[in-house]
């Protein structure tokens, strides 16, 4: 979870702020996984590749699959790395390497849930990514005080139940509301 005291921002989202120039990250929402004084990883959970299927995807990895496949979408995550498979998922939490980011939420890298999640056998929620976002020691402080990006904590609902074309609007929204509510302009 989030540190308060020093302004970590695991466990929350990132919107690019309107405007952004870098074509990676415009009108983005990136789910920050780890972000501490070494750096940050985060993974961009609304864009959508444009060719790659489940099925093309298990089956480059050689892993069998059930008809089930054909309805999973597999996210861009981010520029980093972008042949890393990863999955953000919900409980259960027993997969090999799996990260805790929120008590709700985790990611793993791993085999046994990709096989797991093409047999329909894995978490209920979840999402399959390529890439992810990475920052150097202090690089995300920055760009976040020469304001490129905006922090929300993570929702489930957005996450996993918001369409994905939505979850930048949804996310946005949710920052207004807060605004609002909190008596701020």
């Amino acid at each position: 979870m989030s540190d308060k005291t020093t302004g970590y921002l695991k466990g929350h989202f990132l919107m690019a702020m309107p405007g952004l120039p870098d074509p990676n990250f415009a009108q983005t929402v990136t789910c920050m996984c780890e972000h501490n004084e070494t750096g940050a990883l985060g993974f961009i959970i609304n864009r959508i590749h444009p060719l790659l299927t489940g099925r093309e995807l298990f089956e480059d990895l050689k892993i069998d699959f059930d008809d089930s496949i054909d309805s999973i979408q597999i996210h861009l995550g981010g520029p980093v790395q972008p042949s890393g498979v990863f999955v953000l998922h919900g409980p259960p939490f027993h997969w090999h390497g799996c990260m805790n980011v929120t008590p709700w939420l985790g990611l793993s890298n791993t085999r046994d849930i990709l096989e797991a999640v093409a047999m329909s056998k894995g978490p209920e929620n979840f999402i399959i990514l390529l890439g992810c976002a990475g920052w150097g020691p202090m690089q995300l402080d920055s760009e976040i005080k020469d304001n490129a990006w905006l922090s929300l904590a993570i929702s489930e609902e957005i996450l996993f139940k918001t369409d994905i074309s939505m979850r930048w609007e949804q996310t946005m929204m949710q920052i207004g509301t807060l605004s609002d509510s909190a008596g701020q302009a």
